[in-house]
């Protein structure tokens, strides 16, 4: 009922570490401000694997009509980071009363959505020692009960951009004595979908949009300047060069074709999560042994969405898995939208799922990072 915005999770991690203390389990707190690391298991012994939550909320305003809606205006878990947090928990809990060959550490992580906080922890030592990470995503694609974990790429590339486009002002009524930027990025807009359309192998999958157009002050008055934001997703590292050349080459062609400025500026977003194979054979024996081998499922396609897990997947080998939450009917409502919910029956489902994939990675990590083999 109180989500927090990227970085300022100060009461989420309150309440972590409140719960951490109840369990007896050692930790670290307020890493960069609000993150928190514990550790459970032998200190003694040299095997090391993590498990990674994310406990950020995004701004948008709640529409659920749940009865624990979030009672901090503008802001709600619409994206069941929440969850994430109740399941890594409840993982603890059973990890706690487990006789560990290791030890694992439990990294609860800020601002996934914005900021990049996987990069935070990593330089405040979440992953000193580690041999292996997993992680999870709560995915109403999904029915409760199933596990998606598949081996190699499955997010993508997640660029920002930010097209300025300086015309010149003027009366609505007389556009000849103006550069209409308005008219300008509009055109833009369009064309910029070619690059995917007629210049990208359609077999790679890569998406542009324009998410954010401001320009303007009046209805009868031509705009000086307007704005385009939007994100770049692609799979593929050639891919991505290609459309940043292509859209770079679009904004400068605007400048001869209507008698514009422009400038683009592009943001480097989050590399894609590639999903260790090894790693991955672990994590579907713990999902089968968590909920049968009939009830595991692969990720054909790679999702166009991205995650801040794949900062701790440069350092270390790792599993991404999603685990199914979806609700009946039309209540099943996509992530970032006002009206997300789970079925709250994933959570234990998810718990029992993480800490059996740790205890798992553990008696099989030395053979796996060190020779490669197939557990």
């Amino acid at each position: 009922m109180y989500p927090e915005l990227s970085f300022q999770e100060k009461q989420t991690g309150a309440f972590i570490c409140s719960k951490l203390d109840e369990l007896g389990i050692p930790y670290r707190s307020e890493i960069g401000g609000s993150g928190v690391l514990a550790t459970v298991g032998h200190g003694e012994n040299t095997r090391c694997v993590a498990l990674r939550a994310d406990m950020d909320a995004l701004p948008l305003h709640e529409n659920t009509g749940l009865v624990f809606s979030s009672k901090n205006p503008g802001v709600m878990h619409a994206c069941g980071h929440d969850g994430h947090i109740a399941i890594l928990l409840g993982a603890a809990s059973l990890l706690k009363e487990m006789d560990l060959p290791g030890r694992v550490r439990l990294i609860f992580q800020p601002a996934e959505e914005d900021g990049g906080g996987a990069r935070m922890m990593i330089r405040n030592g979440a992953l000193e020692g580690v041999k292996a990470i997993i992680g999870g995503h709560l995915d109403r694609h999904f029915a409760v009960g199933e596990i998606a974990v598949q081996p190699g790429l499955i997010c993508a590339f997640t660029d920002g951009f930010r097209i300025e486009i300086r015309g010149k002002g003027g009366h609505a009524a007389k556009p000849h004595e103006t550069v209409d930027s308005i008219v300008v990025a509009s055109l833009l807009v369009m064309s910029i979908q070619t690059l995917v359309s007629r210049e990208i192998n359609p077999s790679l999958p890569t998406v542009i949009t324009v998410g954010k157009f401001s320009g303007g002050t009046a209805s009868n008055v031509i705009a000086d300047k307007a704005v385009l934001e939007g994100t770049i997703r692609t799979t593929d590292r050639g891919v991505r060069e290609s459309i940043k050349k292509g859209l770079a080459r679009m904004v400068r062609a605007m400048e001869d074709l209507y008698n514009a400025k422009t400038e683009i500026l592009f943001i480097e977003g989050y590399p894609p999560i590639e999903n260790d194979p090894q790693i991955c054979r672990l994590a579907r024996s713990a999902a089968e042994k968590t909920v049968g081998a009939d009830r595991v499922k692969g990720l054909p396609y790679p999702s166009m969405g991205g995650e801040d897990f794949s900062f701790y997947l440069e350092d270390v080998p790792g599993c991404f898995v999603r685990l199914g939450g979806g609700l009946e009917g039309p209540v099943n409502a996509p992530a970032h939208s006002p009206c997300f919910d789970f079925d709250e029956k994933a959570l234990a489902i998810g718990a029992s799922f993480m800490a059996r994939a740790a205890f798992e990675t553990l008696l099989n990590i030395e053979q796996v990072v060190e020779t490669g083999a197939t557990p």
